[in-house]
Protein backbone atom coordinates (compact mmCIF):
# COMPACT_ATOMS: atom_id res chain seq x y z
CA UNK A 1 0.00 0.00 0.00
CA UNK A 2 2.81 2.42 0.93
CA UNK A 3 4.72 1.50 -2.19
CA UNK A 4 1.60 2.05 -4.32
CA UNK A 5 1.10 5.48 -2.76
CA UNK A 6 4.77 6.39 -3.32
CA UNK A 7 4.55 5.32 -6.96
CA UNK A 8 1.27 7.16 -7.57
CA UNK A 9 1.41 10.18 -9.84
CA UNK A 10 1.63 13.39 -7.83
CA UNK A 11 -0.62 16.25 -8.85
CA UNK A 12 0.00 19.96 -9.00
CA UNK A 13 2.08 21.40 -6.17
CA UNK A 14 0.00 24.58 -6.31
CA UNK A 15 -3.22 22.60 -5.98
CA UNK A 16 -1.87 20.57 -3.08
CA UNK A 17 -0.76 23.72 -1.25
CA UNK A 18 -4.16 25.28 -1.83
CA UNK A 19 -5.91 22.20 -0.49
CA UNK A 20 -3.65 21.90 2.55
CA UNK A 21 -4.16 25.58 3.37
CA UNK A 22 -7.83 26.11 2.53
CA UNK A 23 -9.38 22.81 3.63
CA UNK A 24 -8.11 23.17 7.23
CA UNK A 25 -9.22 26.80 7.13
CA UNK A 26 -12.75 25.75 6.11
CA UNK A 27 -12.80 23.13 8.87
CA UNK A 28 -11.74 25.76 11.40
CA UNK A 29 -14.45 28.10 10.12
CA UNK A 30 -17.06 25.35 10.52
CA UNK A 31 -15.87 24.60 14.05
CA UNK A 32 -15.87 28.31 14.82
CA UNK A 33 -19.44 28.57 13.47
CA UNK A 34 -20.57 25.86 15.89
CA UNK A 35 -18.80 27.65 18.72
CA UNK A 36 -20.34 30.98 17.72
CA UNK A 37 -23.79 29.39 17.60
CA UNK A 38 -23.56 28.06 21.14
CA UNK A 39 -22.00 31.29 22.39
CA UNK A 40 -24.85 33.19 20.78
CA UNK A 41 -27.35 30.93 22.53
CA UNK A 42 -25.65 31.61 25.83
CA UNK A 43 -25.56 35.35 25.24
CA UNK A 44 -29.22 35.37 24.19
CA UNK A 45 -30.20 33.33 27.27
CA UNK A 46 -28.35 35.69 29.59
CA UNK A 47 -29.95 38.78 28.01
CA UNK A 48 -33.46 37.41 27.81
CA UNK A 49 -33.26 35.72 31.24
CA UNK A 50 -32.56 39.11 32.76
CA UNK A 51 -35.61 40.54 30.99
CA UNK A 52 -37.65 37.50 32.01
CA UNK A 53 -36.59 37.94 35.65
CA UNK A 54 -37.56 41.61 35.52
CA UNK A 55 -41.03 40.61 34.31
CA UNK A 56 -41.28 38.01 37.06
CA UNK A 57 -40.31 40.55 39.71
CA UNK A 58 -42.78 43.06 38.33
CA UNK A 59 -45.46 40.39 38.62
CA UNK A 60 -44.31 39.40 42.12
CA UNK A 61 -44.78 42.98 43.33
CA UNK A 62 -48.49 42.67 42.51
CA UNK A 63 -48.92 39.53 44.62
CA UNK A 64 -50.30 40.15 48.12
CA UNK A 65 -52.39 38.58 50.92
CA UNK A 66 -55.98 39.73 51.33
CA UNK A 67 -58.15 38.27 54.09
CA UNK A 68 -55.83 35.27 54.47
CA UNK A 69 -55.73 34.53 50.74
CA UNK A 70 -52.99 35.13 48.17
CA UNK A 71 -54.17 37.35 45.33
CA UNK A 72 -52.46 38.73 42.17
CA UNK A 73 -53.46 41.98 40.61
CA UNK A 74 -52.06 41.72 37.03
CA UNK A 75 -53.43 44.24 34.56
CA UNK A 76 -53.48 43.25 30.89
CA UNK A 77 -51.69 46.47 29.97
CA UNK A 78 -48.55 45.18 31.75
CA UNK A 79 -48.64 41.88 29.89
CA UNK A 80 -49.10 43.65 26.58
CA UNK A 81 -46.09 45.80 27.41
CA UNK A 82 -44.04 42.64 28.12
CA UNK A 83 -45.02 41.12 24.78
CA UNK A 84 -44.11 44.30 22.93
CA UNK A 85 -40.72 44.51 24.59
CA UNK A 86 -39.60 40.91 24.14
CA UNK A 87 -41.15 40.19 20.73
CA UNK A 88 -42.45 36.91 22.15
CA UNK A 89 -45.56 35.56 23.85
CA UNK A 90 -45.65 35.55 27.67
CA UNK A 91 -47.43 33.12 29.98
CA UNK A 92 -47.61 33.39 33.74
CA UNK A 93 -48.87 31.52 36.75
CA UNK A 94 -49.16 32.45 40.43
CA UNK A 95 -49.29 29.67 43.00
CA UNK A 96 -50.20 30.31 46.64
CA UNK A 97 -48.36 29.33 49.79
CA UNK A 98 -50.30 26.06 50.01
CA UNK A 99 -49.86 25.17 46.33
CA UNK A 100 -53.24 26.49 45.28
CA UNK A 101 -53.69 28.09 41.86
CA UNK A 102 -54.07 31.87 42.16
CA UNK A 103 -53.88 33.42 38.72
CA UNK A 104 -52.58 32.98 35.16
CA UNK A 105 -52.35 29.80 33.10
CA UNK A 106 -53.02 26.86 35.38
CA UNK A 107 -51.53 24.32 32.92
CA UNK A 108 -48.13 26.04 32.72
CA UNK A 109 -45.42 23.34 33.17
CA UNK A 110 -44.48 23.02 36.84
CA UNK A 111 -41.02 23.59 38.26
CA UNK A 112 -38.98 20.37 38.09
CA UNK A 113 -37.57 19.33 41.45
CA UNK A 114 -33.96 19.02 40.22
CA UNK A 115 -33.59 22.59 38.90
CA UNK A 116 -30.97 24.51 40.86
CA UNK A 117 -31.26 28.11 41.90
CA UNK A 118 -29.55 30.57 39.54
CA UNK A 119 -26.30 31.91 41.02
CA UNK A 120 -26.29 34.93 38.68
CA UNK A 121 -29.00 36.76 40.66
CA UNK A 122 -29.56 37.28 44.39
CA UNK A 123 -33.26 36.39 44.11
CA UNK A 124 -34.62 32.88 44.69
CA UNK A 125 -35.16 32.30 40.99
CA UNK A 126 -34.81 29.16 38.90
CA UNK A 127 -34.80 28.98 35.08
CA UNK A 128 -35.89 25.97 33.07
CA UNK A 129 -37.18 25.07 29.62
CA UNK A 130 -40.32 23.15 28.74
CA UNK A 131 -42.86 22.69 25.95
CA UNK A 132 -46.15 24.53 26.23
CA UNK A 133 -48.85 24.39 23.57
CA UNK A 134 -46.32 22.66 21.25
CA UNK A 135 -43.88 25.53 21.60
CA UNK A 136 -40.59 25.65 23.51
CA UNK A 137 -40.73 28.15 26.34
CA UNK A 138 -38.24 29.51 28.83
CA UNK A 139 -39.72 29.83 32.34
CA UNK A 140 -38.49 31.78 35.34
CA UNK A 141 -39.79 30.49 38.70
CA UNK A 142 -39.44 33.01 41.56
CA UNK A 143 -40.22 32.22 45.20
CA UNK A 144 -41.74 35.37 46.69
CA UNK A 145 -42.40 35.78 50.44
CA UNK A 146 -45.95 37.01 51.22
CA UNK A 147 -47.51 37.79 54.59
CA UNK A 148 -50.02 39.80 56.59
CA UNK A 149 -51.29 39.76 60.17
CA UNK A 150 -53.14 36.49 59.66
CA UNK A 151 -50.66 34.39 57.67
CA UNK A 152 -47.09 34.15 56.37
CA UNK A 153 -45.56 32.02 53.53
CA UNK A 154 -43.86 31.85 50.13
CA UNK A 155 -45.74 32.12 46.85
CA UNK A 156 -44.41 30.82 43.51
CA UNK A 157 -44.53 33.18 40.54
CA UNK A 158 -43.80 31.62 37.13
CA UNK A 159 -43.37 33.63 33.94
CA UNK A 160 -42.78 31.82 30.66
CA UNK A 161 -41.61 33.25 27.36
CA UNK A 162 -41.54 31.65 23.91
CA UNK A 163 -38.09 31.08 22.38
CA UNK A 164 -38.75 32.92 19.11
CA UNK A 165 -36.97 36.10 20.10
CA UNK A 166 -34.00 34.21 21.52
CA UNK A 167 -33.63 32.07 18.40
CA UNK A 168 -33.96 35.11 16.17
CA UNK A 169 -31.19 36.87 18.04
CA UNK A 170 -29.02 33.73 17.86
CA UNK A 171 -29.54 33.38 14.10
CA UNK A 172 -28.73 37.03 13.55
CA UNK A 173 -25.46 36.75 15.46
CA UNK A 174 -24.59 33.51 13.63
CA UNK A 175 -25.41 34.83 10.16
CA UNK A 176 -23.48 38.06 10.72
CA UNK A 177 -20.46 36.08 11.90
CA UNK A 178 -20.65 33.55 9.06
CA UNK A 179 -20.98 36.29 6.46
CA UNK A 180 -17.84 37.99 7.71
CA UNK A 181 -15.95 34.70 7.95
CA UNK A 182 -17.07 33.72 4.42
CA UNK A 183 -15.66 36.97 3.07
CA UNK A 184 -12.49 36.31 5.05
CA UNK A 185 -12.15 32.81 3.53
CA UNK A 186 -12.60 34.12 -0.02
CA UNK A 187 -10.04 36.86 0.53
CA UNK A 188 -7.66 34.34 2.15
CA UNK A 189 -8.08 31.98 -0.82
CA UNK A 190 -7.20 34.74 -3.26
CA UNK A 191 -4.21 35.81 -1.17
CA UNK A 192 -3.00 32.21 -0.86
CA UNK A 193 -3.39 31.66 -4.62
CA UNK A 194 -1.30 34.71 -5.50
CA UNK A 195 1.20 34.01 -2.70
CA UNK A 196 1.73 30.41 -3.83
CA UNK A 197 2.06 31.58 -7.42
CA UNK A 198 4.66 34.14 -6.39
CA UNK A 199 6.56 31.78 -4.07
CA UNK A 200 6.71 29.03 -6.71
CA UNK A 201 8.06 31.37 -9.38
CA UNK A 202 11.76 30.42 -8.77
CA UNK A 203 10.83 26.73 -8.95
CA UNK A 204 8.99 27.27 -12.22
CA UNK A 205 12.04 29.14 -13.54
CA UNK A 206 14.23 26.21 -12.52
CA UNK A 207 11.92 23.88 -14.42
CA UNK A 208 12.21 26.07 -17.50
CA UNK A 209 16.00 26.06 -17.20
CA UNK A 210 16.05 22.27 -17.00
CA UNK A 211 13.73 21.90 -19.99
CA UNK A 212 15.68 24.34 -22.15
CA UNK A 213 19.11 22.86 -21.49
CA UNK A 214 20.96 21.00 -24.21
CA UNK A 215 21.50 17.26 -23.59
CA UNK A 216 25.26 17.80 -23.45
CA UNK A 217 25.08 20.64 -20.90
CA UNK A 218 25.72 19.10 -17.47
CA UNK A 219 26.87 22.26 -15.70
CA UNK A 220 25.62 23.02 -12.19
CA UNK A 221 22.46 24.95 -11.42
CA UNK A 222 22.77 27.95 -9.12
CA UNK A 223 21.26 26.93 -5.75
CA UNK A 224 20.95 30.58 -4.68
CA UNK A 225 18.20 31.15 -7.24
CA UNK A 226 15.72 29.04 -5.26
CA UNK A 227 14.48 29.11 -1.69
CA UNK A 228 16.45 27.71 1.20
CA UNK A 229 14.21 24.64 1.47
CA UNK A 230 14.78 23.81 -2.22
CA UNK A 231 18.56 24.18 -2.19
CA UNK A 232 19.21 20.57 -1.05
CA UNK A 233 17.26 19.38 -4.09
CA UNK A 234 19.30 21.60 -6.43
CA UNK A 235 22.54 20.45 -4.78
CA UNK A 236 21.43 16.83 -5.18
CA UNK A 237 20.72 17.50 -8.86
CA UNK A 238 24.17 19.02 -9.24
CA UNK A 239 25.74 16.00 -7.54
CA UNK A 240 23.82 13.65 -9.78
CA UNK A 241 24.94 15.52 -12.90
CA UNK A 242 28.52 15.40 -11.66
CA UNK A 243 28.28 11.63 -11.28
CA UNK A 244 26.63 11.42 -14.68
CA UNK A 245 29.43 13.49 -16.17
CA UNK A 246 31.98 11.13 -14.62
CA UNK A 247 30.12 8.16 -16.03
CA UNK A 248 29.92 9.69 -19.51
CA UNK A 249 33.60 10.63 -19.40
CA UNK A 250 34.47 7.08 -18.41
CA UNK A 251 32.36 5.70 -21.22
CA UNK A 252 33.96 8.02 -23.73
CA UNK A 253 37.43 7.06 -22.52
CA UNK A 254 36.48 3.42 -22.65
CA UNK A 255 35.17 3.71 -26.19
CA UNK A 256 38.28 5.59 -27.29
CA UNK A 257 40.61 3.04 -25.70
CA UNK A 258 38.59 0.12 -27.02
CA UNK A 259 38.54 1.56 -30.52
CA UNK A 260 42.28 2.08 -30.42
CA UNK A 261 43.00 -1.39 -29.09
CA UNK A 262 40.61 -3.13 -31.47
CA UNK A 263 41.90 -1.28 -34.51
CA UNK A 264 45.39 -2.83 -34.34
CA UNK A 265 44.45 -6.55 -34.27
CA UNK A 266 41.75 -6.06 -36.86
CA UNK A 267 44.16 -4.25 -39.18
CA UNK A 268 46.69 -7.05 -38.75
CA UNK A 269 43.94 -9.59 -39.40
CA UNK A 270 43.00 -7.85 -42.63
CA UNK A 271 46.62 -7.61 -43.77
CA UNK A 272 47.26 -11.27 -43.05
CA UNK A 273 44.15 -12.26 -44.96
CA UNK A 274 45.26 -10.19 -47.97
CA UNK A 275 48.72 -11.78 -47.88
CA UNK A 276 47.17 -15.24 -47.77
CA UNK A 277 45.02 -14.45 -50.80
CA UNK A 278 47.96 -12.93 -52.66
CA UNK A 279 50.11 -15.96 -51.95
CA UNK A 280 47.38 -18.23 -53.14
CA UNK A 281 46.84 -16.12 -56.30
CA UNK A 282 50.54 -16.42 -57.26
CA UNK A 283 50.26 -20.18 -57.33
CA UNK A 284 49.76 -21.45 -60.93
CA UNK A 285 46.50 -23.11 -61.62
CA UNK A 286 48.09 -26.46 -62.36
CA UNK A 287 50.05 -26.40 -59.13
CA UNK A 288 47.40 -25.16 -56.77
CA UNK A 289 46.17 -28.64 -56.12
CA UNK A 290 49.67 -29.97 -55.52
CA UNK A 291 51.53 -26.93 -54.21
CA UNK A 292 53.04 -27.16 -50.76
CA UNK A 293 50.71 -24.81 -48.85
CA UNK A 294 52.82 -24.58 -45.72
CA UNK A 295 53.32 -20.81 -46.05
CA UNK A 296 49.62 -20.28 -46.60
CA UNK A 297 48.83 -22.49 -43.64
CA UNK A 298 51.07 -20.46 -41.40
CA UNK A 299 49.32 -17.28 -42.47
CA UNK A 300 45.93 -18.80 -41.84
CA UNK A 301 47.08 -20.03 -38.43
CA UNK A 302 48.28 -16.53 -37.67
CA UNK A 303 44.89 -15.18 -38.70
CA UNK A 304 43.25 -17.67 -36.37
CA UNK A 305 45.50 -16.62 -33.52
CA UNK A 306 44.79 -12.95 -34.11
CA UNK A 307 41.08 -13.67 -34.28
CA UNK A 308 41.26 -15.47 -30.95
CA UNK A 309 43.04 -12.51 -29.45
CA UNK A 310 40.37 -10.18 -30.82
CA UNK A 311 37.57 -12.27 -29.37
CA UNK A 312 39.40 -12.45 -26.04
CA UNK A 313 39.86 -8.68 -26.05
CA UNK A 314 36.19 -8.07 -26.85
CA UNK A 315 35.11 -10.33 -23.99
CA UNK A 316 37.45 -8.55 -21.60
CA UNK A 317 36.15 -5.16 -22.71
CA UNK A 318 32.57 -6.18 -22.10
CA UNK A 319 33.45 -7.55 -18.68
CA UNK A 320 35.35 -4.38 -17.83
CA UNK A 321 32.38 -2.22 -18.85
CA UNK A 322 30.04 -4.28 -16.69
CA UNK A 323 32.41 -4.14 -13.72
CA UNK A 324 33.04 -0.37 -14.03
CA UNK A 325 29.34 0.45 -13.97
CA UNK A 326 28.58 -1.97 -11.15
CA UNK A 327 26.08 -4.01 -13.15
CA UNK A 328 25.74 -6.66 -10.50
CA UNK A 329 23.29 -8.82 -12.37
CA UNK A 330 21.15 -10.93 -10.11
CA UNK A 331 21.45 -8.53 -7.18
CA UNK A 332 23.48 -8.79 -3.99
CA UNK A 333 23.20 -12.04 -2.06
CA UNK A 334 25.41 -14.37 -0.03
CA UNK A 335 27.76 -16.07 -2.51
CA UNK A 336 30.04 -19.01 -1.82
CA UNK A 337 33.54 -17.83 -2.68
CA UNK A 338 34.67 -21.42 -2.25
CA UNK A 339 32.11 -22.65 -4.75
CA UNK A 340 32.97 -19.93 -7.29
CA UNK A 341 36.71 -20.68 -7.07
CA UNK A 342 36.14 -24.44 -7.34
CA UNK A 343 33.89 -23.98 -10.39
CA UNK A 344 36.43 -21.79 -12.19
CA UNK A 345 39.23 -24.26 -11.39
CA UNK A 346 37.21 -27.03 -13.04
CA UNK A 347 36.42 -24.84 -16.06
CA UNK A 348 40.04 -23.87 -16.71
CA UNK A 349 41.68 -27.11 -15.65
CA UNK A 350 42.05 -28.27 -19.26
CA UNK A 351 44.07 -25.16 -20.14
CA UNK A 352 46.43 -25.90 -17.25
CA UNK A 353 46.73 -29.55 -18.31
CA UNK A 354 47.54 -28.47 -21.87
CA UNK A 355 50.59 -26.58 -20.53
CA UNK A 356 51.47 -29.34 -18.05
CA UNK A 357 50.86 -26.97 -15.13
CA UNK A 358 50.30 -28.38 -11.67
CA UNK A 359 47.02 -26.73 -10.60
CA UNK A 360 45.94 -27.19 -7.00
CA UNK A 361 42.91 -25.96 -5.06
CA UNK A 362 42.59 -25.71 -1.30
CA UNK A 363 39.60 -24.36 0.67
CA UNK A 364 38.93 -24.08 4.38
CA UNK A 365 35.19 -24.83 4.38
CA UNK A 366 32.43 -22.89 2.66
CA UNK A 367 33.46 -19.21 2.76
CA UNK A 368 30.62 -16.74 2.04
CA UNK A 369 30.64 -13.11 0.94
CA UNK A 370 27.86 -10.70 -0.08
CA UNK A 371 28.01 -9.94 -3.78
CA UNK A 372 27.05 -10.73 -7.35
CA UNK A 373 27.64 -14.34 -8.42
CA UNK A 374 28.28 -13.29 -12.03
CA UNK A 375 30.88 -10.63 -11.23
CA UNK A 376 32.65 -12.79 -8.67
CA UNK A 377 32.85 -15.57 -11.24
CA UNK A 378 34.44 -13.10 -13.68
CA UNK A 379 36.94 -12.01 -11.02
CA UNK A 380 38.11 -15.58 -10.34
CA UNK A 381 38.21 -16.38 -14.08
CA UNK A 382 40.46 -13.40 -14.76
CA UNK A 383 42.82 -14.24 -11.90
CA UNK A 384 43.20 -17.91 -12.81
CA UNK A 385 43.31 -17.23 -16.57
CA UNK A 386 46.14 -14.71 -16.05
CA UNK A 387 48.00 -17.20 -13.88
CA UNK A 388 47.72 -19.94 -16.54
CA UNK A 389 48.75 -17.59 -19.35
CA UNK A 390 51.85 -16.26 -17.59
CA UNK A 391 53.00 -19.45 -15.89
CA UNK A 392 55.48 -21.35 -18.07
CA UNK A 393 55.05 -25.03 -18.93
CA UNK A 394 55.57 -27.46 -16.04
CA UNK A 395 54.93 -24.65 -13.58
CA UNK A 396 52.71 -24.54 -10.52
CA UNK A 397 49.52 -22.67 -9.66
CA UNK A 398 47.86 -22.81 -6.26
CA UNK A 399 44.43 -21.37 -5.50
CA UNK A 400 43.28 -21.07 -1.90
CA UNK A 401 40.12 -19.81 -0.17
CA UNK A 402 40.03 -19.19 3.57
CA UNK A 403 38.79 -16.84 6.28
CA UNK A 404 41.05 -14.37 8.05
CA UNK A 405 40.26 -12.31 11.14
CA UNK A 406 41.80 -8.84 11.36
CA UNK A 407 40.94 -7.19 14.65
CA UNK A 408 37.21 -7.59 15.19
CA UNK A 409 36.45 -8.04 11.48
CA UNK A 410 36.22 -11.35 9.65
CA UNK A 411 37.39 -11.40 6.04
CA UNK A 412 37.05 -13.88 3.18
CA UNK A 413 40.29 -14.29 1.23
CA UNK A 414 40.90 -15.61 -2.28
CA UNK A 415 44.57 -16.25 -3.03
CA UNK A 416 46.09 -17.27 -6.38
CA UNK A 417 49.82 -18.05 -6.50
CA UNK A 418 51.71 -18.87 -9.70
CA UNK A 419 55.32 -19.56 -10.67
CA UNK A 420 55.36 -17.11 -13.57
CA UNK A 421 57.57 -14.06 -14.13
CA UNK A 422 55.77 -12.06 -11.45
CA UNK A 423 55.28 -8.29 -11.43
CA UNK A 424 58.04 -5.92 -10.33
CA UNK A 425 57.18 -3.79 -7.32
CA UNK A 426 57.42 -0.62 -9.42
CA UNK A 427 54.70 -1.88 -11.80
CA UNK A 428 52.22 -3.27 -9.27
CA UNK A 429 50.12 -0.14 -9.13
CA UNK A 430 50.22 0.42 -12.88
CA UNK A 431 48.96 -3.06 -13.81
CA UNK A 432 45.47 -2.09 -12.64
CA UNK A 433 45.21 0.59 -15.36
CA UNK A 434 43.30 -0.60 -18.45
CA UNK A 435 45.52 -1.80 -21.35
CA UNK A 436 48.76 -1.43 -19.41
CA UNK A 437 51.08 -4.43 -19.70
CA UNK A 438 54.38 -4.83 -17.91
CA UNK A 439 57.40 -5.68 -20.10
CA UNK A 440 57.71 -9.15 -18.55
CA UNK A 441 54.03 -9.79 -19.25
CA UNK A 442 54.44 -8.78 -22.89
CA UNK A 443 57.28 -11.26 -23.30
CA UNK A 444 55.38 -14.08 -21.62
CA UNK A 445 52.07 -13.44 -23.44
CA UNK A 446 52.37 -11.20 -26.52
CA UNK A 447 48.65 -11.49 -27.30
CA UNK A 448 47.35 -10.26 -23.94
CA UNK A 449 44.84 -7.43 -23.72
CA UNK A 450 46.01 -5.75 -20.52
CA UNK A 451 42.52 -5.72 -19.00
CA UNK A 452 42.53 -8.66 -16.59
CA UNK A 453 43.81 -6.87 -13.48
CA UNK A 454 41.68 -3.79 -14.24
CA UNK A 455 38.60 -6.02 -14.27
CA UNK A 456 39.68 -7.67 -11.01
CA UNK A 457 40.17 -4.27 -9.35
CA UNK A 458 36.77 -2.91 -10.42
CA UNK A 459 34.89 -6.01 -9.30
CA UNK A 460 36.76 -6.11 -5.99
CA UNK A 461 35.98 -2.41 -5.38
CA UNK A 462 32.29 -3.04 -6.09
CA UNK A 463 32.37 -5.68 -3.33
CA UNK A 464 34.36 -3.54 -0.84
CA UNK A 465 37.39 -5.77 -1.35
CA UNK A 466 41.09 -4.99 -1.54
CA UNK A 467 43.84 -6.52 -3.68
CA UNK A 468 47.34 -7.28 -2.42
CA UNK A 469 50.19 -8.27 -4.78
CA UNK A 470 53.33 -9.94 -3.48
CA UNK A 471 56.15 -12.21 -4.60
CA UNK A 472 55.72 -15.96 -4.66
CA UNK A 473 56.77 -17.75 -1.50
CA UNK A 474 58.81 -20.68 -2.88
CA UNK A 475 60.19 -19.78 -6.28
CA UNK A 476 63.53 -18.07 -6.89
CA UNK A 477 64.71 -18.11 -3.32
CA UNK A 478 67.85 -20.15 -4.12
CA UNK A 479 68.22 -19.50 -7.85
CA UNK A 480 68.05 -15.85 -8.99
CA UNK A 481 67.52 -16.96 -12.62
CA UNK A 482 64.28 -18.73 -11.81
CA UNK A 483 60.92 -16.98 -11.64
CA UNK A 484 59.82 -15.46 -8.35
CA UNK A 485 56.14 -15.97 -9.18
CA UNK A 486 53.26 -13.82 -8.00
CA UNK A 487 50.69 -14.03 -5.22
CA UNK A 488 47.41 -12.18 -5.82
CA UNK A 489 45.35 -11.93 -2.65
CA UNK A 490 41.80 -10.51 -2.78
CA UNK A 491 40.28 -9.84 0.63
CA UNK A 492 36.51 -9.28 1.05
CA UNK A 493 34.32 -8.60 4.11
CA UNK A 494 32.84 -11.95 5.11
CA UNK A 495 29.07 -12.31 4.81
CA UNK A 496 27.11 -11.91 8.03
CA UNK A 497 24.25 -13.99 6.58
CA UNK A 498 25.23 -17.61 6.99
Amino acid sequence: MIRHFAMARLGSLRSQLMRWLLVPLLILVALDAVSVYYNALEVADIAYDRSLLASTRALAERVSVVNGHVVADVPYVALDSFETDTLGRIYYKVTGVKGEFVSGYDDLPPLPPDVKRSEAYPALVRFYQADYHNQPVRIAALHQPVYDDSMRGIALIQVGETMDARRGMTRKILFDTMWRQGVLVVVAALLVWFAVRFVLRPLMQLRSDVESRAPTDLSDFDPDRVHKEMRPLVLAMNGYMERLQTLITGQRRFIADASHQLRTPLTVLKTQAELALREFDRTPDRLRAHQDLRALRELVESIAGTTDSTVHLANRLLTLARAEHGAAEGGIAPVSLTGAARQVALELAQHAVAKHIDLSFDAAGDVLIDGSPLLLHELVVNLLDNAIRYTPAHGKIGMRVFEQRIGDDLHAVLEVEDSGPGIPAADRERVFAPFYRAPAAQLANPHGAGLGMSIVRDIASAHRGEIILSDGANEGADNPDRHHGLIVKVRFPASSRK
